[in-house]
């Protein structure tokens, strides 16, 4: 029998604290997907993983197409490799489009429709261009496709995004654009819809486990049938424990015996190490959430892990040349623990290339 330590063991397996990997792509791969709706917050999730990155090393890789953003689960923005988007989007986007169906209709929406403003789009971006949301929502209008209503154009995106039409292109400036699929990403691999589920299904539980399969659920969106179908063919590449009454999944590279240890990170909001799992509790003490803020959900936080415990969140505040982080600790730190946070400081400060002052 093993003596699991969870949290030990997806500080591990999620690279945080080891850095296996030094091109942002491979980082992505291995994590499958990264929730990326705070496009600065989900850099400094990439980064953080990786050694001596800076955010412009993920900002080279996403203006180059190494890495892409868009709607593949839950629904909501997620970094994804070239080569999955295609068999993630055929895999998921039944369940986001089910999802949806009640703005959709709301919204006076439907098939008719979305295939008149998916050819709008295409044609829009093709011969490479890359078109903010503003002149993609342009191009609707002059094609006669409502638009007055932000929600409604927000869904036809969505689903054009749903369809494989289109994805995400390079910044300009700071603002995000958008480009078409096929000429993004002329070849992909395909996987059949088993080998679809066997692949995430494995990658979920190499990278972020120890999980149950109703973190798995949680995560990806699937319906419990097909994660457990998915699960059920990765079982012999995994290992499993059962802790109060629940089955832990996870591969079997082992973090040192003595990692980690007074080990301070600091996560950004909506970092896999949180939104990973529908079951916080191995990581998160639920009788700290009076001391967060007035959204009162862990995910919205920036927080701040103690050997993989949360203990306290962060905000950070840009001045002029200058980034003020303030912590807000649950728990009184040690001398040694306070250099921790100091140093997991220094680190965010390389990546910004900013000075960073702890208030």
């Amino acid at each position: 029998m093993l003596k699991l330590n969870i949290a030990q063991q997806r500080l591990h397996n999620q690279l945080i604290t080891r850095q296996t990997f030094v091109k942002t792509e491979d980082v992505v791969s291995w994590l499958c997907a990264v929730q990326a709706q705070d496009y600065a917050a989900a850099k400094w999730a990439l980064g953080l993983r990786m050694p001596n990155a800076t955010g412009e090393t993920i900002e080279q890789a996403f203006a180059s197409g190494a890495i892409l953003r868009t709607h593949v689960m839950r629904p909501t923005w997620h970094f994804v490799l070239p080569t999955d988007i295609r068999w993630m989007l055929a895999l998921t986007a039944p369940r986001i489009k089910a999802a949806n169906t009640y703005y959709v209709r709301t919204l006076g929406l439907d098939d008719t429709v979305f295939s008149q403003s998916n050819d709008v789009l295409a044609k829009a971006l093709q011969g490479g261009k890359q078109l903010t949301r503003t002149e993609l929502v342009s191009e609707l209008k002059r094609a006669k496709i409502a638009t007055d209503n932000v929600l409604r154009s927000t869904y036809i995106i969505m689903h054009a995004e749903l369809d494989g039409i289109i994805c995400s292109g390079a910044r300009r400036g700071k603002q995000f654009t958008y480009a078409l699929l096929d000429e993004r990403v002329p070849q992909a691999k395909n996987l059949y819809r088993d080998e679809a589920l066997a692949e995430i299904a494995n990658r979920y539980f190499t990278s972020h486990g120890p999980a149950t399969l109703q973190d798995f659920v949680w995560w990806s969106g699937l319906t419990v049938a097909d994660a457990r179908t998915g699960l059920e063919m990765v079982t012999s590449k995994l290992m499993c424990e059962v802790v109060e009454g629940q089955t832990y999944w996870f591969c079997s590279s082992k973090p040192p015996a003595e990692e980690p240890s007074q080990t301070i990170s600091l996560l950004p909001n909506f970092d896999e190490y949180i939104v990973g799992y529908t079951d916080r509790s191995a990581i998160f003490d639920a009788s700290h959430s009076q001391n967060l803020d007035s959204r009162g959900n862990v995910l919205f936080q920036h927080t701040i892990a103690l050997d993989g415990r949360i203990v306290g969140t962060w905000k950070r505040t840009l001045t002029k040349g200058t980034v003020l982080l303030t912590p807000n600790l649950f728990i009184s730190l040690t001398k040694a623990e306070t250099h921790a946070l100091t140093v997991s400081a220094e680190r965010y400060s390389a990546f910004l290339n900013m000075p960073v002052h702890i208030n």
